[in-house]
């Protein structure tokens, strides 16, 4: 059983950060929902304050990380030019898509808007996490302020599942490939 480097790269950055960033989404969503319902019983203690201040922030890590991988490390791989000639295109993704009429799409659509609604996701949680941070147990106070901070929560997990989603569909139709091979197992 064996991966390559990129294949590890890519898994890293969509499996391992960006899946369990959609999955903390849950818990932000569900928390940060029930202190902006009206007529909340009680107020967050300080304890459960820094509680969601570290979840959150852990949360923008994870975004932020799954971003700049993307960006930095696979994205490069993935817009690779070929030696002129090459006619075998599975090493260049980007080239692979729009050499095919049938899947230039995922290229000029897919991997288009992945590049630029990606972005939104850290920038979008990192203005969530630093809101309620500065503004602490007050927050429940300020509805409208509430309000901008579950909207924005909605506004990360919504461009993280489109940059998620053609993310996949992207790797299904063309892999970025290569790299040193990583043995995990060895056959019988």
């Amino acid at each position: 059983m064996e991966i390559t480097f990129r294949d590890f790269m890519t898994v890293l950055h969509g499996m391992g950060f960006g899946a369990l960033f959609m999955l903390a989404f849950s818990g932000a969503l569900a928390e940060l929902y029930r202190m902006s319902t009206p007529g909340v019983p009680v107020a967050a203690t300080a304890r459960e304050h820094k509680l969601l201040v570290a979840y959150l922030s852990a949360m923008v890590i994870l975004a932020w990380a799954t971003v700049l991988s993307g960006a930095y490390i696979v994205y490069p791989w993935y817009r690779a030019a070929p030696p002129n000639g090459l006619f075998h295109l599975s090493d260049y993704p980007r080239q692979l898509l729009t050499a095919s009429p049938k899947t230039s799409g995922w290229h000029s659509i897919g991997m288009e808007w992945k590049e630029h609604v990606a972005w939104l996701a850290p920038i979008a949680m990192t203005m969530v996490a630093y809101v309620f941070a500065k503004y602490g147990p007050t927050l429940t106070r300020q509805r409208q302020i509430r309000s901008a901070v579950l909207a924005f929560t909605v506004v990360a997990f919504a461009a993280t599942a489109v940059a998620g989603a053609f993310g996949a569909f992207l790797n299904k139709y063309a892999p970025v490939r290569g790299g040193v091979e990583i043995h995990l197992m060895r056959g019988e």
